[in-house]
């Protein structure tokens, strides 16, 4: 069975659409159903029911989704590492990240890749997100990772992992003694933010721009440079901090921080890889290719 007729049968899946899987896939409608019938001749069993215009997954169907993305993945994999047998990689790649995720995604993926590939010379710039995709566009890296909501309409982004913000506050706040705290609440709550420029920021502007609050109307103690200075900020003060999940998972884990639910706040956000349009290729697609090989492990 080819891993192409298994993406097949996955957009399929996933769209419930035969119309959206070929637009999907780039191949015509009945090059679709085509595939899907040799995969229901060779398991002998229907792996869709057809209900007027519309598809859903049968049981057969429902068990072949279950084991197709690791098998497609475990494809991936292989043809990854047989790549690598046949290529050496040398030269320079530049590499630009925001703060959080230079200070708590990158450093055992970069370890890793330096391992994998001794003879590539390394380097990290780190800086707000807004630092990071001006070096990009000024040349002085060759691949950013960013976070936040914002889109340069010059720059190419491609989703890599998912974040979520949380509102945090230390052990000894009398905020503590809080579960979830309300939109009207959280106006009242002194609070330290990340600077402007920032992806954190931008994705809670973003997040309370829905409820129609700005930060004008939340009671603001101060602006910081990093994710490490509000964390000992808040160390010494009754204030309460918004920062990446990721980046606080030890104070949780040994009882520092307490994460506070703001109820219908909803602060999602990707970090993205971004590069300048038409720089597809070389080193910096290599890393993109590795780093997403091993993002389950972050």
């Amino acid at each position: 069975m080819s891993d192409f007729r298994l993406r097949v049968f996955s957009s399929v899946a996933k769209n419930l659409s035969f119309t959206k899987a070929s637009q999907e896939l780039f191949i015509s409608q009945p090059a679709i159903t085509k595939h899907i019938q040799e995969l229901e001749t060779m398991y002998q069993t229907r792996l869709f029911e057809r209900m007027g215009n519309k598809i859903l997954l049968t049981d057969a169907g429902r068990l072949l989704l279950e084991h197709c993305e690791k098998i497609l993945e475990d494809y991936g994999r292989l043809e990854y590492e047989m790549n690598l047998l046949r290529n050496e990689h040398t030269g320079e790649l530049r590499l630009g990240a925001s703060t959080t995720i230079a200070q708590y995604v990158l450093p055992p993926l970069l370890a890793r890749f330096i391992e994998k590939f001794p003879q590539v010379s390394l380097s990290l710039f780190s800086g707000n997100s807004s630092e990071v995709e001006k070096a990009l566009q000024e040349h002085r890296i060759d691949l950013a990772l960013v976070e936040g909501n914002t889109r340069q309409p010059n720059l190419k982004y491609t989703p890599f992992l998912q974040d979520e913000l949380v509102a945090i506050v230390h052990t000894h706040s009398k905020w503590m003694d809080y579960d979830e705290i309300t939109l009207d609440e959280l106006k009242e709550v002194p609070l330290v933010l990340r600077e402007r420029g920032s992806g954190t920021l931008d994705v809670l502007i973003t997040a309370l721009h829905k409820h129609n609050i700005k930060l004008s109307d939340l009671t603001i103690r101060m602006h910081l440079g990093s994710t490490e200075s509000i964390k000992l900020f808040l160390e010494n003060s009754e204030c309460m901090g918004i920062l990446s999940i990721r980046s606080i998972n030890k104070e949780l884990y040994s009882g520092k921080f307490k994460v506070l639910d703001i109820k219908d706040l909803v602060m999602f956000r990707e970090f993205d890889f971004v590069q300048l349009q038409g720089q597809d290729t070389g080193l910096p697609a290599l890393f993109m290719q590795f780093a997403n090989h091993y993002k389950e492990k972050l």
